[in-house]
């Protein structure tokens, strides 16, 4: 599947039908492309199977009750629309995207309880997010824009409008000819990059930032847990910046980018080396297993 992403042949799931993919359309006045009130979920099929499916499930109707709405679909109705977009595009190797969103209704103003809740998927084929970093190691800008305080937004959400900041910091960074950005946090400690989090190893041990205001990944907990399983032993911790020259290797975790080596971080360079490499190839047997 190649094009534009509003003009490509297939199926999308909406609103409990399949529809013809160009027709996947909402209105201008949809409530979520003025006041951000969506939540999504990015998902990866491999040989026909989607990868912790359920859990993405749930996030997603919890994500929604963080944004104050309920989405009209069950888990297994949410799970069964997924494999119904799989089946109708003959795919079994794609990444799926289920998205939920207040649409255009009675009201048009910064509070919608009137309108209605929707709800779409779709599916498409989808390589290496970061390209050949995947083998290479990733090159990475810090961005000038920080994680948010959870006392200002719903940081245990994945809602749409979260992103806002994570689309100019990458924007930013591919200025730069790197990869993505790594951001941090509101306090300063490393947080995660525009869309993965970030891991770090030294001397054998692994550091991570802990997700006290940016989202736990559903890929970082498999990671997390399949390292605990191998006894390397895993700090979930704040990371101050200048603790960045003394690791020694670093990789992304998120449903796209999958685990990613990281070569560089604004000035600071890593080794793709083995530990990272086995996680990598760890994780790429955990998804097919």
């Amino acid at each position: 599947m190649a094009g534009a992403y509003d003009d490509r042949d297939g199926k999308i799931w909406m609103d409990g039908a399949l529809v013809e993919w160009r027709d996947a359309k909402v209105h201008i006045l949809t409530h979520a492309m003025h006041y951000a009130s969506s939540v999504f979920e990015g998902e990866r099929c491999y040989d026909g199977t989607i990868f912790k499916s359920r859990e993405h499930s749930e996030r997603l109707r919890f994500s929604a009750s963080c944004l104050d709405f309920e989405i009209p679909y069950t888990v297994e109705e949410i799970d069964a629309a997924k494999q119904a977009v799989l089946a109708a595009n003959g795919l079994t190797n794609a990444y799926v995207r289920a998205i939920a969103w207040r649409g255009a209704g009675e009201d048009m103003g910064v509070a919608a309880r009137r309108n209605p809740v929707r709800m779409a998927v779709a599916a498409w084929e989808w390589g290496n997010y970061y390209g050949d970093a995947k083998t290479k190691g990733a090159k990475l800008d810090i961005a000038k824009w920080k994680r948010p305080s959870p006392e200002t937004i719903p940081h245990q959400a994945k809602a749409a409008g979260l992103y806002m900041i994570c689309t100019m910091s990458k924007h930013a960074a591919e200025a730069k000819g790197c990869s993505d950005a790594m951001m941090f946090d509101y306090r300063g400690y490393v947080a995660e990059a525009t869309g993965a989090n970030i891991f770090f190893v030294k001397d054998g041990e692994v550091h991570t930032p802990k997700p006290d205001c940016f989202l736990n990944g559903i890929t970082r907990q498999t990671v997390i847990a399949m390292m605990r399983d191998k006894q390397i032993k895993v700090h979930e911790r704040h990371i101050m910046p200048e603790e960045l020259e003394s690791f020694e290797q670093c990789w992304l975790t998120g449903t796209a980018a999958e685990v990613t080596p990281v070569g560089q971080i604004g000035d600071y360079h890593f080794e793709v080396g083995a530990l990272t490499l086995d996680i990598a190839a760890s994780y790429e047997k955990r998804v097919r297993a």
